[in-house]
């Protein structure tokens, strides 16, 4: 019998969202006027405040309020009428310098043997359901609200809209795990207020459905585009009135949307957060490592689906175990932990060499703020930085090196896969 999985995802000007991408952009300017420095930020805003909080060791001063009113103007809050714009708002930075208790089981006298920023596990998951290796629910989620981000931006086939936007995809799946058709879409988006609600509710929905939706499916190849059919069932604004949002709507903070950053609730989640903390913590550089490792293995044909987990303990070079789970789709003769070893011998966990193959260091993560950490599209690009304190930095950097598919031919060499 076929079933029904959902996933979601939120705006760049949801509240959490907004938070996430503060968080990371101080990180982007602590690394890129010091490569060394360890950081790990929270971010709180509300009606009209932003509240930074965490811990930083740098050699690097900035302008930390300066950075955070300008990451607020740029996803669109620069306007008084939604009660919190990147000229207005109050910033108060409670930052302080990182314990020593923690950074001596981080920092070593040889890089190489750098020990865990904190225990944990770490997940990472792929799936070839799609061509970037992602569950597909939670891929048209992301375009959905991509693209209405860009519809914002270019104000002209839509004129009404503010940053606050969810989307919601539900699809339905065949017994044997294929994607068979979209059985619902939920689109909330802030938007202007309107002379009448009745009015407002249908011109949203007629424009959701007639322009974004459109553009969304042409963005997907033919198969999955057969998966639009004329039976969705849309729910679009179902409270209704959607004037008052983004931090005057709800408070957001730092790491509340994991599972929007990762996997859509496919796979599995280890708790921590990724936004905010620099590579040591790997929290972050880990996820990032067993999502490089499950996509170089699906691509490479060992399996249909894969969920690779790693685990550390904090001050600990080497990782405590590493756990693969191909949900009975493997394609080659060995078990779950024999393929766990094999790959244990191709991948090199250990934190200081992950930072090293993903080349972690550098000013990269504003753009993993938003619209999800896994997926995306690797990129050489120059990043230019400015500081009234530190001066005019300009690097030649890779985003999203964790996507790459640099390592299918070792799989395919290990495994014996042609």
């Amino acid at each position: 019998m076929s079933y029904l999985f959902t996933s979601e995802s939120v705006s760049e000007g949801h509240p959490d969202k907004i938070a996430d991408q503060i968080s990371d952009a101080l990180i982007d300017h602590f690394l890129a006027y010091d490569v060394d420095s360890k950081v790990a930020c929270e971010t709180l805003v509300t009606t009209g405040q932003v509240v930074l909080a965490g811990e930083v060791k740098s050699k690097a001063y900035l302008d930390v309020q300066q950075i955070a009113r300008d990451t607020i103007n740029k996803i669109g809050y620069t306007k008084g009428a939604y009660q919190f714009d990147g000229n207005s708002c109050g910033v108060l930075s409670a930052i302080h310098e990182q314990s020593q208790d923690i950074n001596q089981g981080v920092d070593r006298a040889s890089k190489e043997e750098q020990g865990a920023g904190d225990q944990g596990m770490m997940f990472g998951y792929a799936t070839n359901e799609t061509e970037n290796f992602m569950p597909l629910a939670l891929e048209i989620s992301h375009r959905l609200l991509k693209e209405l981000a860009a519809l914002r931006r270019e104000n002209k086939e839509i004129t009404y809209l503010r940053p606050d936007a969810k989307a919601q995809v539900t699809l339905q799946y065949s017994d044997d795990n294929q994607p068979e058709r979209i059985d619902a879409i939920v689109v909330s988006t802030q938007h202007d207020d309107f002379d009448q609600d009745e009015v407002m509710l249908a011109k949203i929905k007629e424009d959701i459905i007639n322009i974004l939706i459109p553009r969304v499916k042409a963005s997907f190849n033919n198969e999955i585009q057969a998966l639009f059919g004329n039976d969705i069932k849309y729910h679009i604004n179902p409270t209704g009135k959607f004037v008052i949002g983004g931090p005057h709507g709800d408070a957001g903070l730092t790491g509340r949307k994991i599972i929007v950053d990762t996997y859509g609730g496919k796979g599995a989640h280890g708790g921590g957060a990724f936004s905010g903390k620099d590579p040591s913590k790997v929290d972050r550089s880990a996820a990032y490592a067993t999502r490089h490792i499950a996509k170089n293995l699906v691509a490479a044909g060992l399996a249909d689906e894969i969920l690779v987990q790693v685990s550390y303990a904090i001050g600990v070079v080497e990782p405590m175990g590493i756990f693969v789970n191909t949900y009975g789709t493997s394609k080659v003769d060995l078990t779950d932990g024999q393929i766990a070893e094999i790959v244990a011998s191709l991948f090199d966990m250990r934190p200081i060499a992950i930072e090293r193959r993903l080349k972690l260091r550098n000013p990269i993560y504003s753009e993993t703020a938003a619209y999800g950490h896994m997926g995306r599209t690797p990129e050489v690009k120059t990043v230019v930085f400015e500081s009234p304190y530190e001066g005019k930095k300009e690097l030649e950097v890779e985003t999203f090196t964790w996507e790459k598919l640099d390592y299918v031919d070792k799989v395919k060499e290990a495994f014996k896969l042609s």
